[in-house]
This record gives structure tokens, sequence and C-alpha cells, in this order.
């Protein structure tokens, strides 16, 4: 029988089966964060499709933390109409969907904001698109309660869960790295130290929404740069958090720094190689007893059923996949095969930024050259 439909409970939140659309910058909001009718049927079609859970592209809880064009804003509630909408959509469907928090700290585009990015210690990465202010510690408390109204307004408007983003190089990660964290006070130094600012975070998001509503993390368990981030700090961050009743964990890893070893990589060459975080899903689970997701080239359905067979894993997210084919987990379901025809080629993005949003570059060809025959 097979694992990945699976229906599960997440503090109340059942999901349909083990699939999680992996949270993907779509492009397709305002440019105040307001979300657009473009973004509704994306979400609509992904429900339609079967995943178990989805996961919105990350939403940021102030607006000096956006960083793409297009991103959702959970920082007012003038949206909040649209949010219900869309979050009645999906439910119509029959499917479940999580709000991303986030503020991409130094990673932040402020431009039209007449004011400089934040970050622990204005110390930027090559990715950086330009110098950032150390935040004060009045900052810091500013920041953390701002993570937890956007959860509020998140359980308010509909969402079944929301999703803390501490992956990626964004400012949660950047607290947990000591390459960005170079902090002499109580958030930077020790190992206890740099995860101060994420256990405040989940303390407050807890605090705001309550004990009986599902909060996950996503989370960098390495960052594959010298200096950064590392698994052994990573794991007990996540130990940590379970033991203060974290509902599930993402294991991710990289940054846009990270050579080839980003969280957006190259199409694996063979079934062997998806599923690039498997192992640091295994060291998490090893020390965890809440349900851990991972995330990280999976495209095969032999691999996905594995790894949830093995325990390697609870569930399994996929991002780029999803765009390609939105009714990925309805094929898989119905009995198909096939691995997913996601190339990881990363072309889906530039319609992202050029055109309002992402959709996958290859497909649209592919149906165009049909339409021709």
């Amino acid at each position: 029988m097979s694992h990945i439909f699976e229906r599960t409970v997440i503090n109340g939140m059942v999901l349909e089966n083990r699939l999680v659309r992996s949270a993907t910058w779509e492009g397709m909001c305002t440019g105040e964060g307001r979300p657009t009718e473009k973004l509704v049927s994306c979400y609509r079609d992904l429900a339609r499709g079967g995943v178990g859970l989805i996961v919105t592209g990350y939403a940021y809880v102030r607006p000096d933390g956006r960083q793409l064009p297009g991103t959702m804003g959970i920082y007012t509630d003038d949206f909040a109409d649209e949010m219900r909408h869309l979050t009645d959509v999906v439910h119509a469907e029959g499917g479940s969907i999580a709000m991303q928090l986030v503020h991409t700290g130094g990673k932040a585009n402020t431009a039209g904001l007449d004011c400089l990015p934040v970050s622990p210690s204005g110390i930027g990465l090559a990715s950086s698109p330009g110098p950032s202010v150390a935040m004060t510690r009045s900052d810091i408390e500013s920041m953390i309660a701002a993570f937890a109204a956007g959860a509020a307004r998140a359980k308010e408007y509909g969402f079944d869960a929301v999703q803390l983003h501490a992956a990626h190089g964004y400012l949660i990660n950047q607290f947990l790295s000591p390459l960005t964290n170079r902090r002499a006070d109580e958030y930077g130094g020790s190992v206890e130290n740099r995860r101060r600012f994420l256990m405040e975070v989940y303390a407050a998001v807890r605090q705001a929404v309550g004990l009986h509503y599902p909060v996950l993390i996503k989370l960098n368990v390495d960052d594959f740069l010298e200096g950064g981030l590392i698994g052994e700090e990573a794991i007990e961050a996540a130990r940590r958090l379970d033991a203060a009743g974290m509902d599930a964990i993402e294991v991710s890893g990289g940054t846009a720094d990270s050579g080839e070893r980003t969280p957006a990589r190259g199409r694996a060459k063979s079934p062997a190689e998806e599923g690039y975080h498997r192992e640091l899903a295994r060291q998490v689970k090893a020390v965890v007893s809440c349900p851990v997701m991972v995330v990280g080239g999976f495209r095969s359905r032999a691999v996905v059923e594995e790894t949830l067979q093995s325990g390697g894993a609870d569930y399994i997210a996929m991002a780029r996949p999803f765009i390609r084919e939105p009714d990925l987990a309805a094929k898989w379901r119905q009995g198909g095969g096939s691995p997913a025809a996601c190339q990881s080629c990363n072309g889906c993005f530039k319609p992202g930024l050029e055109e309002g949003g992402i959709y996958c570059v290859k497909q649209r060809e592919k149906e165009r050259l049909h339409a021709g025959d």
C-alpha cells in the first residue's frame, strides 16, 4: 500500500496525503503584496490537483522584509478580503494551505521605503543587494511582534497553518549563521545565543495563535557555506523547537551563495541523486518527535515511496515540479508512476520577474508547438 496517500493529522489539520507543495515564490501579488486572482487560480489548481498541503510563497511580515516583486504581504489588514477569498477557494477544492512567514533581512529590497535593510550585524553575503543596518534590541522586539501579528492574521483569514521561514539565508537563518551574526549581545556569539531570535519568534507566534493551531518551520539544517550554519547546530535547534511544541519541521539547506548546493539545484542525473537533503532529514528525525518534512530534488515516485517507507521523513515536499504539473499528486494517486516532468532548469522564475507570475517555460513551449501542429 502506498504511504504517499495516507491521511494524516498535524495538530488538528487533516492532510489527505504526504505530498507538500513547498513554499514557492509566485510573483503574482500587487506591488504592495495584495493577492491577485492569478494567485488564487494558481492555488486552486494545486488544491484541485490533489497536493496534501500547499505552503504559500514567502509572505513578508513587514514592508521592509520584501525581497522579490509580486510577493505576498501579511503586514496589514488591508488585504483581509483577498486573503479570505484565497483560503475559501482552496478549501472549496478540498485542499489545505499554510502561510509561510518571512522577513528577508539583509536580502530585502527596500527601494522606495527610505531605509536600508536590517540584519543581525549589518553583514551580508555576495547575493545581498547592498548594505544593511545591524538591528538594535528594540528592532528585534518589534520584528518578533511583526511575526506574531502576521501569524494571527493568517489564522484569522482561514489559513490552516503557518510556517516560519528559517532557511535560505533570510533573517532567521541570518541570526542562526555565524557568517552573518557577529553580535556581542545575547543574540549572538554562542550557539544558544544565535538561536535565541528563532526561539523567541516561535514563542511569540505560538502565543498569538494558541496551542491548537499548527505552527511549522522550514529550517536550514546546513548552509553549505564555509563558516556558516552546520548540521550539528541546526539539529540541536530542531530538537529545542520540538521540545517547545513545534508541529512539523521541513528540512532544507543552502543559500543563494552556496554554489552548486543552492536550494534550487539542477536535475539529478539518477534517482539515487534525488532527495539531496534526505540524510539531514534522517538526522533531524532521530532527535525529534514531531513530523519531519524534507524538500530537495524529489522527482521519482519510487524515491518518494522509499523515503517514506524507510522512515526517512514523514512528508515529501516539492516546489518546481508543481509549477509544471499542479496535478502531479492526482496523477500519482491514479496509479501513474512517471517521474515529475520538471527539468529543474529554473526557467520558471524569469516570467515571475518579467510577466507577473511564474510558469514552466518548457511546458508552455510544448503547448505552443502542439497548438501549431
